[in-house]
């Protein structure tokens, strides 16, 4: 369908500093596939982001045994896919990751937990060990924990995390057949919580559950509603065991037209990549970080393998940024 707006006027519009009306950008839609798309994004992320690359890296601080039943995660109870199972990670093993990450260059380090949320005894480990890194370390810490709230940003604020991640994880409209046991909004309030505390939020999705292009969009506007300093986007690594583990794979086209429109849409913010980009080609992930990627998750990625620190420094300078 033709739009009625010129992609040559969105374009304008938003390197001299404005932003898309919600009809503008669900108009971007009708340019995939056209190479202006990529390119107009290109300029974007050159006019509008520094050439600071954002790098943080993550430890799976508890795995498995979680409540919810997303159908993407491994993680989840309610699926079958022999998920390493363990209540805490070990401190001295936390510390070092932290200690390597930091003299790799890596600008912040994370603890990621499953579950719905982490309370009580162990969500007291969890800040201690974040204070414990801040402090011994001198790295930039983050957490995400889960649906906690304002109390628990607090303490996490008080244990020195400036940052807080909750991923929306895809559109509103298509979350409840990914998943039932939680809502958007339930999400939403915890990001506002972390707001409200005052610490920088990190919120994004997983492409390529069975959503279409429109709704990506949709996700990057509900994104607006929590303003984040970080937006993740993952691509869809199918797990054996989960309910998607026969979603066919989006391609890599698809991928750039959908970071090439959250540009659009986000043109300040850092667009960070995270799981499942080592299934795109080197000359691919070096397009997606011209064209709007200027932060990663570096490491290990949870339950998926991601890159190594020196590879995605040698790709990060490739693409013109300062790792």
């Amino acid at each position: 369908m033709e739009s009625k707006f010129l992609l040559e006027d969105l374009y304008d519009k938003v390197v001299k500093g404005g932003q898309l009306t919600e009809e503008e950008a669900y108009a971007l839609e009708s340019w995939c596939g056209d190479p202006r798309l990529q390119e107009y994004a290109e300029k974007i992320t050159d006019a509008r982001c520094t050439k600071e690359f954002d790098s943080c890296s993550i430890i799976n601080a508890r795995s498995g045994k979680c409540s919810e039943n997303c159908k993407w995660c491994a993680q989840s109870a309610h699926h079958h896919t022999n998920c390493e199972s363990y209540q805490m990670v070990d401190h001295d093993e936390c510390m070092a990751m932290a200690r390597h990450n930091h003299q790799k260059g890596v600008k912040r380090f994370s603890l990621v937990a499953s579950g719905r949320s982490v309370k009580g005894l162990a969500f007291n480990k969890m800040c201690s060990m974040l204070e414990e890194v801040k402090r011994e370390v001198g790295i930039s810490t983050c957490a995400s924990l889960g649906l906690i709230g304002s109390e628990e940003m607090k303490r996490l604020h008080a244990a020195g995390v400036n940052r807080y991640h909750c991923n929306l994880e895809t559109a509103p409209s298509h979350f409840a057949t990914l998943c039932t046991t939680h809502t958007v909004e339930d999400k939403i309030a915890t990001l506002l919580a972390a707001k409200a505390e005052g610490m920088e939020v990190c919120s994004g999705g997983i492409i390529g559950m069975g959503e279409n292009m429109k709704q990506r969009i949709e996700l990057a506007l509900a994104l607006r509603r929590v303003e984040p300093h970080s937006i993740p986007i993952n691509v869809l690594s199918p797990i054996k065991g989960t309910p998607l583990e026969n979603t066919p794979l989006i391609s890599e086209q698809e991928i750039l037209d959908t970071i090439a429109i959250f540009r659009f849409i986000h043109p300040d913010i850092i667009l960070r990549f995270a799981g499942g980009r080592a299934r795109m080609s080197r000359d691919n992930q070096l397009k997606a970080l011209k064209i709007g990627m200027n932060g990663a998750v570096t490491g290990d990625l949870l339950t998926t393998t991601g890159s190594t620190i020196d590879s995605d420094r040698q790709l990060v300078c490739d693409a013109g940024y300062n790792f």
